[in-house]
Parts: C-alpha cells; sequence; structure tokens
C-alpha cells in the first residue's frame, strides 16, 4: 500500500465514523441489552456531550420539579393516543434537536412504562434502534446513586434534523394477528401486563372486567427491581421459563390502552432478545370496542369447568354418532349412587378407585381403558356437584396419568334433572364408547408425572418452591420455616363453586402465594389438598403439585 493511498483511506474511514451515530456497544461499562440500556453510572460519564441526547418522558409537571441537567421534556403523551403520521413525530424529534448522530436515552421517574413506550413508539415510527436507549433505573435510580438533579428550565435546543423512515411493522401487532394468537397459545402468547387485580377482575379500566383468553400474566412491575432497575436476563427468563414462555414463541405484549405493554416488550425483545416479539398498542381498549363483543375471562383456565347449559348439547346422541363429541362424563358417586340416576353415557369409576391407584398410574390407566375412557377425550368429572374431595381427587389423578383433558362439572343430578334433562337408571356396564381395548392406554408419564412431588416435603423457598397446605398443622418432615396456609374455603363456596377469581386472588395475595414460585400442597389427606389443587390450576398457577411422602 503506497503511503499517499494508506492516508487516503485513513481520511475516508474518519470520514465515515463522522457519519455514523455514536452508539455504545453492549460490551462498554454500563451498557446491556444490547446497547439499549444505559446505567446512570455511564450516564454520568457520559452527560454534556454533543452525542447524547436525554429526553424526559416523565408527565411536564415532574420534569419541571426535578430532572437531569440538559433533558429535553418529551412528555410521552404528546405523541397521542392514537397512530400519528410520521411528518409529526418527525417534527416533534427535531424540536426535541434531535439529529442523525445523537443517541437518544430515555428517561422517566423509574419503575414506569412511559420511557419504554416513549421507546418503542420511536422504534416503531422508524427512529433507528441504535440511535435508542432506556436509562436503567430512570430518575429514581439516578438520584439514589448521586446524580444531578436540576428544576432549571432546559433551554430549547437548536432544531434537529433527523429523517426517520418508514414505520416498522415488526413491533407491532394488530387486532386480527392479537386475536388469532389467542386461539394458538402452544406457539403464540398474550401476555398482559396489568397488575392481577385487572387479569382476575377486581378492577377495570373499561366496561368488562378481566383479561383475553389464554392470556399469561406478567405484570410490568414485575420486571423491575426494587431501586427500579430491570432485573436481570437471567431472574427475567425464569420467570418466564415459569410461565411456559420461550423464545420459539411469538409473544404479544398487551395492557389496558398500550402503556404498560411496553414494558414486557422491551425486557423481552432487548434485553432477553427474543426475536418474536410485538406489541398491542390497542390492547384492551381496541380488544373491547370491537363490535364481535370479543369474550374476556376473568378465571385463567374456565374452561376446567363445565355445566349443565355446556354439557347438554356436546352430550347429545347425535354429536356421539357422528363422532363430533370427544367427551367421557365419570361418575365418581359410589356404585349406589351411580345406580339410581346418572348423566346419559356416563360411566362409574368411584373416587375410592382413584384414591387407591395413587402409586399405581398404569393400574389406572388399564382400568379407565376397560371402562371405554380414551385417553383422547376431555374426561368431565361428575360428583355430588363442584370441586369436593371426590371429584378433586379424580381431577388430579386424571391429569397425573395423561388423560389429553380434564374438568370438573359444576351441577349436581338434582340440578340436570330440575332443568328437565334426562336422567339414566341403566348400570354400571354403559360405556360412552364401544370397542376400546385394553391397548388403548394413555402416554404414562412415570413417577415424574405432573402434578405430584414425592420424596421428603420441599423446604419453604428451596429451590424457589413455596409448601402449602390446607390443613392443621405444617408437617414435622424436616420443613424450614412456616409453611403457607390456603384453606379450600376461602376458594370455594360451601356449594363446592371456585369462589370468583377475584376473591380467589386476594385469598392466594393473603396466603402470600407467589406466581413464579413452584407450589407443592400438604394436607391431612391427598383429596383436601386435590381442592386446592383444581382451584390453583383454574387460575394458572403453572407448577402445581401434591405431596405424597
Amino acid at each position: 500500500m503506497s503511503h499517499s493511498f494508506k492516508h487516503w483511506w485513513l481520511a475516508v474511514g474518519a470520514l465515515l465514523i463522522g457519519l455514523c451515530p455514536v452508539v455504545a456497544q453492549a460490551t462498554e461499562p454500563g451498557v446491556s441489552a444490547g446497547g439499549h440500556l444505559v446505567s446512570a453510572a455511564w450516564l454520568k460519564q457520559h452527560l454534556g456531550r454533543p452525542e447524547v441526547l436525554v429526553l424526559d418522558a416523565s408527565p411536564a409537571r415532574l420534569h419541571q420539579s426535578q430532572h437531569i441537567p440538559g433533558a429535553i421534556s418529551a412528555p410521552l403523551f404528546t405523541m397521542g393516543p392514537r397512530d400519528v403520521p410520521q411528518a409529526q413525530v418527525q417534527d416533534r424529534l427535531r424540536a426535541w434537536g434531535a439529529g442523525p448522530k445523537h443517541r437518544l436515552v430515555i428517561t422517566d421517574q423509574g419503575g414506569t412504562y412511559l420511557a419504554a413506550r416513549l421507546f418503542w413508539d420511536l422504534l416503531h415510527h422508524g427512529m433507528p434502534p441504535e440511535q435508542l436507549a432506556l436509562l436503567d433505573g430512570g430518575m429514581a435510580h439516578w438520584a439514589s446513586s448521586g446524580g444531578v438533579v436540576t428544576s432549571n428550565a432546559t433551554p430549547s435546543p437548536p432544531a434537529g434534523e433527523v429523517r426517520l423512515q418508514a414505520t416498522d411493522p415488526t413491533v407491532r401487532v394488530m387486532l386480527p394477528e392479537f386475536l388469532a394468537a389467542t386461539g394458538d397459545p402452544q406457539r403464540q402468547v398474550a401476555l398482559e401486563a396489568l397488575d392481577p387485580t385487572y387479569f382476575y377482575g377486581a378492577a377495570a379500566f373499561f366496561n368488562r372486567a378481566g383479561h383475553v383468553p389464554h392470556a399469561r400474566l406478567m405484570p410490568a412491575d414485575d420486571f423491575y427491581n426494587a431501586d427500579k432497575t430491570f432485573k436481570s436476563a437471567d431472574e427475567i427468563g425464569r420467570m418466564l421459563k415459569h410461565l411456559g414462555i420461550g423464545p420459539e414463541q411469538a409473544i404479544h405484549t398487551y395492557c389496558g390502552g398500550g402503556g404498560a405493554a411496553a414494558v414486557p416488550f422491551f425486557a423481552l425483545k432487548f434485553i432477553l432478545g427474543y426475536p418474536r416479539v410485538t406489541l398491542f398498542r390497542e390492547s384492551q381498549l381496541g380488544w373491547l370496542q370491537d363490535d364481535r363483543e370479543l369474550p374476556v375471562w376473568t378465571y385463567a383456565a374456565p374452561y376446567l369447568l363445565r355445566d349443565s347449559a355446556w354439557l347438554k348439547p356436546w352430550n347429545s346422541p347425535m354429536l356421539r354418532a357422528f363422532g363430533l363429541s370427544k367427551l367421557s362424563i365419570i361418575d365418581v358417586r359410589p356404585e349406589a349412587a351411580f345406580r339410581q340416576g346418572h348423566l346419559p353415557h356416563a360411566v362409574n369409576v368411584p373416587a375410592a378407585v382413584f384414591e387407591q391407584s395413587m402409586l399405581d398410574l398404569p393400574g389406572l390407566a388399564r382400568l379407565l381403558s376397560a371402562a371405554g375412557v380414551p385417553p383422547d377425550h376431555e374426561a368431565v368429572v361428575f360428583s355430588e356437584g363442584g370441586v369436593n374431595p371426590a371429584s378433586a381427587i379424580a381431577f388430579w389423578m386424571l391429569e397425573r396419568v395423561g388423560q389429553h383433558k380434564v374438568s370438573v362439572f359444576t351441577d349436581s343430578i338434582e340440578r340436570w334433572a330440575e332443568l328437565g334433562h334426562e336422567v339414566s337408571t341403566d348400570g354400571p356396564a354403559a360405556r360412552p364408547e364401544a370397542g376400546v381395548g385394553p391397548g388403548a392406554l394413555p402416554p404414562l408419564l412415570g413417577s415424574r408425572a405432573p402434578g405430584l412431588y414425592s420424596g421428603a416435603l420441599p423446604r419453604l423457598g428451596a429451590q424457589l418452591r413455596q409448601v402449602v397446605r390446607a390443613d392443621g398443622p405444617s408437617p414435622s418432615s424436616g420443613a424450614a420455616g412456616q409453611a403457607l396456609v390456603l384453606r379450600p374455603d376461602a376458594l370455594l363456596t360451601t356449594q363446592g363453586l371456585p369462589k370468583p377469581a377475584k376473591e380467589i386472588w386476594a385469598a392466594m395475595s393473603d396466603a402470600s402465594i407467589s406466581r413464579y414460585s413452584e407450589l407443592r400442597l400438604v394436607a391431612s389427606t391427598p383429596a383436601l389438598a386435590a381442592m386446592n389443587y383444581v382451584v390453583l390450576r383454574l387460575m394458572g398457577m403453572p407448577d402445581v403439585a401434591i405431596w405424597l411422602p
């Protein structure tokens, strides 16, 4: 390489570097999340540099009372609650002084969604992602770590020269796709960022309380540490894994109006690097305004409960004759009660049989097969009505043996008859399906079947587990600390019906139940613990098991 050519190449390189935005690298101290999260220490070192522009997304009143020196007041809602034209967003950015070389560090008061939502707005409107970052912990962590604050107004900056390209559709999901995602809960996740009080129906922003069907709950607050900084990638990843959420799924965050949803959006897409994360900006507001009156749930899994209005048509002879109803009704009452009257097409497997089979899943599978209960059917457990020791032990054991789907019938035989429905009196030889041979066994899951914990009683808090007892004193099998207490009567009415989801959640909160812990249930009898098991499954707890010594 000639001397003159070498100088020419160095000059071109310097020019190119000068034209590129100044972007902190993720390997730089104080920078994480692929360069999109900067610490207070990093900002202290870089504050005042011409390439760093601090935008304060806090409400103007809070900004005026206290802000980082030089920060521009950029309250989130100046963007408007609905779609804003690109030109308007570009004009707003230029008024804030943003240019093509700037790194925009967005802050708020800390632990809120305002900065994250402004980050998403600018990203969606075409701002190059390498120019965007959040201040970890916001003003709260900035001030507590000794950062200087002021109430002096920041002078208006010179107009910026930023140029926005087209909006980025890959970070936003629209209602049709979001609606389809709720019907595909294995491959796609509707992730709600509101508090449990909204999810379970105790509070509502709009005319109907609850959440979209099959949504998973992960409130925005759960992503923050006590000092308002984001939790580590490892901790957030563990929480997501506990909820059954992974990077192979498409994840759509939502909330009430699209604000809080920006926190999990940022955490999953940038802190964890999940590839398919979008934000449903319309959120519940758009869902409930749709003319189709789209449904909302308060229980996390309401399909675990069935009543007469549901069972009557699905149990009809016509649907059964054409093979359109994959349904088995398992009557767990004693044989004498079954003979006096039962639902059409039901088979009698008394609760005592399930109790005797707790340690013999293969034997239970053979018995169910001989009784004509195909493993790919939904098994509706019928008892005296609702969740009681008999129906709960059957529900638990059917899940353990690998039944495709299990639910509890909430009405009694008397209620069924009052509604004018047929009551059968044929013997226990009645079969819901014919021709099911002894080889039609469910996929047995062995000693590690879901719903069972055996061995020494786990220590309270060990490996993120919680011991929850339904009655009696805490077991003396070496449990450290005080086991949590959650009695079935706090969860169920005297008729065995689950109380409203908001009341169950209140009882769970009073008992200090964590949504991110493995719950290990203990009681004087497995059937009593199973009553808690059914209700906690109804509430969407992902890892619940009954302890057997």
